[in-house]
């Protein structure tokens, strides 16, 4: 998932149902990477909003 070895295992107390579900419910960072340079990319292109 592009996370450091040890990102969710190596925290005290967590047991395997509550690791799987930590990663389960996480986002991959490259695809939230991936996102937030679309977004960017797309506002920074996008005709300015109409005065009001």
């Amino acid at each position: 998932m592009g996370l450091p070895a040890g990102h969710v295992t190596a925290v005290p107390d967590l047991t395997r149902t509550q690791q799987l579900k930590a990663l389960g419910n996480g986002v991959v960072p490259q695809q939230a990477a991936a996102a937030l340079r679309l977004l960017v990319d797309r506002t920074a292109t996008a005709p300015a909003a109409a005065a009001a």
